[in-house]
């Protein structure tokens, strides 16, 4: 496993790294967001020239020097900078030994953090000294829904950590009860529902704020969310971070010879959580393997969702009813994850006999709306069903 990018790169090109960073799941789950942000501004350019997404009229002041406001958010983003940086620099061996948890923690150098925040305060300060004019101006400008993307980015990576926190939290109750704030500052557990349902919300209250319509909005992010689940997951896979799946002990089916045996049953060597038996001679500070070869759950989830993010988005064009693709979306990704849950570890809900776990709890709400949805919609538009 690799639990940093410099993991894999000593792999591959035989380089000598000594620190895992930066971490490989973080940097997976950056790559996400991209890939959905690209994906979401192509259908969004692709539906404002067949005239379904129209621009919001606004008015702008230019011309006036930075306010009071704008100089302190500039500040406090630039005290968390350097908060965490001065942190990572003065105490580098605790950083690089779990680089996620010390990022999420609340250990950080206060000093070199007023400093950034000074340094940010008047970069904006600055900025707007520059572009001020003797008699600041209002002017009247048209904002298309894909001059959006950054902010919507913003908001679907802030929901997305903290609803996969939050819903994490929730799925291990009793240990976010014994211990709330370790719990929650960990660097690890995050549960990729949670993420998915919380930014998503977020995502369409902004829209809503630039009178983008809700159903055209889920159609356009929808290709892209089936995508980012997908490369997200291929983050778990190379970082080994827990998320795979019950023991195999099954030898590989004769059909599965062309591929390699981890394709089938994994024992996750240098996994991130240094979870199983220590390696003999491993040096570095993640030297553990499982005793007994597992399912590798990620990996089919990666493949899985990839190829569906193709199936929707080679479906986008033919579908003119606005909200049908997404509830496909919903449909797919319900299926996939219900199946999946068969074979992976997690903690599991027991009501009336009945064992469960919160993803496939979610996937079945997720199939029946899917469906519901299609149906509904189709029902509408005067198609017959």
């Amino acid at each position: 496993m690799y639990p940093g990018v410099s993991d894999l790169f000593n792999a591959l090109f035989g380089t000598h790294f000594t620190a895992s960073f930066p971490p490989m799941f973080g940097t997976l789950v950056a790559i996400s967001f991209l890939l959905g942000a690209y994906t979401l501004k192509l259908e969004l350019k692709r539906k404002e020239k067949l005239s379904l997404l129209l621009p919001t009229r606004q008015e702008i002041t230019i011309g006036q020097p930075a306010s009071i406001s704008e100089i302190i958010w500039n500040a406090v983003f630039g005290f968390l900078i350097g908060w965490k940086i001065g942190f990572a620099v003065l105490n580098s061996d605790d950083f690089f030994i779990d680089p996620q948890a010390a990022i999420l923690s609340l250990k950080g150098h206060i000093p070199i953090g007023l400093l950034v925040a000074v340094f940010f305060g008047w970069l904006k300060y600055r900025e707007k000294q520059k572009e001020r004019l003797p008699q600041p101006k209002i002017v009247v400008v048209d904002v298309y829904p894909h001059q959006l993307i950054s902010e919507i980015t913003m908001m679907a990576a802030f929901g997305g950590l903290l609803g996969a926190k939050i819903f994490h939290l929730l799925e291990y109750w009793d240990q976010f009860t014994a211990d709330p704030i370790g719990m929650f500052f960990s660097g690890s557990g995050l549960t990729m529902y949670g993420g998915l349902i919380v930014g998503a919300i977020a995502v369409l209250w902004y829209g809503k704020k630039y009178k983008i319509p809700f159903l055209v909005m889920c159609d356009a992010a929808a290709p892209g969310l089936m995508l980012a689940y997908g490369t997200g997951r291929l983050g778990c896979q190379l970082s080994g971070d827990g998320d795979w799946g019950i023991v195999n002990m099954a030898p590989k089916p004769d059909w599965m010879n062309f591929l390699p045996d981890w394709f089938w049953s994994y024992n996750y060597p240098n996994n991130v959580v240094n979870e199983g038996v220590r390696i003999p001679d491993c040096i570095g500070h993640h030297c553990s393997i499982l005793e007994t070869p597992v399912f590798p759950t990620p990996l089919y989830e990666s493949i899985a969702c990839i190829a569906l993010f193709f199936v929707l988005w080679s479906m986008r064009k033919r579908i003119s009813i606005p909200g049908v693709l997404f509830f496909w979306y919903l449909l797919f990704n319900g299926i996939e994850r219900f199946l999946i849950e068969l074979i992976r570890v997690n903690s599991k809900y027991h009501v009336a006999g009945i064992a469960f776990t919160q993803a496939q709890l979610i996937s079945l709400l997720l199939v029946l709306s899917g469906i519901f949805g299609i149906l509904v919609l189709k029902k509408r538009a005067g198609l017959k069903l």
